[in-house]
């Protein structure tokens, strides 16, 4: 017996707010407990069991385990050390320093691709949804790129153990994490912020850098309108001096160099240095790290002078200073406004209702910042379960890529066709330069470029023209650094013009996974379509109607 039309809608907008999308059984475990019961499941995660297949593949990513001085030393100190002896045996010839490392930058790739295919792995087939809906929220709003120099290593970890573990509770506790982090601390540079006229002055830390200080308050916590000034922002960025990374050369700052000047490589390094030997320090860094994570507070490069920060006394105190720092910004109304807002535009509406924005901000400051206290006044709001908000989301790339996939229920092996479609969407996964994150609203994803890679995608989806159950292939030696991802043959990929091309031919050999069947893609959707999408999809032959569903205005959005 079919469901009322209303009820049918309601499991529908859960799935697509609180989840990225239905998968096969998903639309009938809602139906059967109801959305509201499945709001619940989803905020309390812990309750929710996770497949002992999916956890086994996650704990095979070996390198999603390791904190970022084991990172170091694996994947980017042998880099390091064969560059400077390449560059000493060969007088500073480039192609021989280039291809002294080529192996090693290889090898190098194997962090991003896990930390990647660990995100989407958990994202398409994980139960808790809400907590990875959460992860890509909050990951977003303290983004890092992994472009940056020793971010390609570190963003992964960065995800694993400073935002995934702390998706509900309280946001000090999360943005305390993002600030200790070495990614965070590498990405705004203020691993080099130090105080002027400091004792560890010298080198490439030999002043203030704003920063981190800056996009701290304008991104992390108040907002661009959040009310502080410039004067703020040089005051935060002397209290944040010396937090970040140990300093290079056993804390003089300009290297290791033997009695007579050269400059020492290797195990002549560690033999004069014994903390080149510990795994727990950093191979190129000199001085010893306080934590296993390397955050470091250098006394050295910091400012101890009282600061005026928000309109508060700090006392000159060393790191306490920071935590004073934001434990004040975690407590500030207009960053429990800034929060509300954003978590609102991405769960609601691009533009959302101001009242359920003030609600949300004042459950914030009543909890102390207990996010899973503000998700669950927005979930059981009004203005959440308007339907004048039902699939008013437009879905970006990274969404939709998910969704289509969750959609069809196939079992994946090969992540790298889809991680190819976000990047040719303007979408790929730790890749955005800027510290504001991707945007999440209609304005920045709807244009006819986007919409035709988007149906090519659907296409080759719909049709089992992607190569996702097959095994990768592994990178070959001239494939771009960054953690590119490639496959053979390619179902997406560029041409000589440097245009995009996804290629949704099957060929002569077939298709190259099991075609979704649209019928039960139909019924995984709730058969929510339009008239107009339920008529083309029933006149068109079998073979197209999975791509017409999963190409269709109502997919599209969420």
């Amino acid at each position: 017996m079919a469901l009322e039309a209303s009820k049918q809608d309601r499991i529908l907008h859960v799935l697509n707010r609180l989840a990225f999308g239905p998968r096969p059984g998903d639309f009938e475990h809602v139906s059967a407990t109801g959305p509201e019961r499945y709001v619940q499941e989803q905020l309390h995660p812990e309750s929710i069991a996770i497949p002992s297949d999916l956890t086994d593949r996650v704990n095979d990513l070996s390198t999603l385990h390791m904190n970022p001085i084991a990172l170091f030393i694996e994947y980017q100190r042998p880099i390091n050390l064969a560059r400077k002896d390449a560059k000493a045996d060969a007088g500073g010839d480039k192609n021989a320093v280039k291809d002294a490392t080529k192996d090693l930058r290889i090898k190098q790739r194997v962090v991003m691709r896990e930390a990647v295919e660990a995100r989407m792995m958990r994202a398409i087939e994980g139960p808790r949804q809400l907590q990875e809906v959460m992860t890509a929220f909050w990951f977003n709003h303290f983004n890092v790129f992994a472009g940056k120099g020793l971010d390609l290593i570190w963003t992964g970890a960065f995800e694993e153990t400073a935002i995934r573990p702390h998706t509900f509770g309280k946001f000090r506790t999360l943005l305390g994490a993002t600030a200790h982090h070495p990614a965070m601390m590498f990405y705004l540079d203020n691993w080099q912020n130090t105080a002027p006229d400091s004792p560890g002055s010298k080198g490439k830390f030999e002043g203030i850098n704003e920063n981190y200080a800056r996009e701290l308050m304008e991104l992390h916590t108040l907002g661009v309108n959040g009310g502080y000034t410039q004067a703020d922002v040089i005051a935060l960025a002397h209290i944040l001096t010396g937090w970040g990374l140990p300093k290079p050369g056993g804390g003089g700052g300009e290297g290791n160099r033997g009695p007579g000047g050269e400059r020492m490589a290797g195990e002549r390094m560690a033999g004069m240095f014994p903390f080149m030997r510990r795994r727990q320090n950093f191979g190129r860094f000199g001085a010893a790290a306080a934590d296993p994570s390397g955050f470091y507070f250098d006394q050295s490069r910091h400012d101890f002078s009282e600061k005026t920060f928000l309109g508060h006394q700090i006392e000159g105190g060393g790191i306490e200073e920071g935590e004073h720092a934001l434990d004040i910004l975690a407590r500030s109304p207009a960053t429990a406004k800034h929060l509300s807002f954003k978590l609102a535009q991405y769960f609601v509406a691009d533009d959302p209702p101001k009242a359920l924005v003030e609600r949300m901000a004042q459950r914030y400051l009543a909890t102390d910042g207990e996010t899973r206290a503000v998700l669950e006044t927005m979930f059981t709001s009004a203005e959440f379960w308007d339907p004048r908000n039902y699939g008013a989301k437009f879905k970006t790339p990274y969404e939709y890529v998910i969704s289509c996939v969750r959609a069809t229920g196939v079992p994946i092996r090969n992540y790298r066709p889809l991680y190819g479609t976000m990047q040719i969407l303007g979408m790929p996964l730790y890749a955005c330069q800027t510290p504001n994150g991707y945007a999440n609203t209609q304005d920045a994803w709807l244009n006819p470029d986007a919409m035709m890679t988007r149906l090519s995608f659907a296409t080759a989806l719909g049709s089992g023209n992607l190569p996702l159950e097959n095994p990768p292939f592994e990178e070959d030696a001239d494939a771009g650094g960054g953690g590119e991802m490639r496959h053979e043959p390619p179902a997406v990929a560029r041409n000589g013009a440097g245009k995009v091309n996804i290629n949704f031919d099957p060929g002569p050999h077939g298709p190259k996974m099991t075609p979704p069947d649209p019928v039960q893609l139909a019924a995984t959707l709730g058969d929510y379509f339009s008239p107009a999408t339920a008529s083309a999809v029933e006149a068109s032959p079998t073979n197209l109607r999975a791509p017409l569903i999963l190409g269709s205005p109502e997919f599209m959005k969420r």
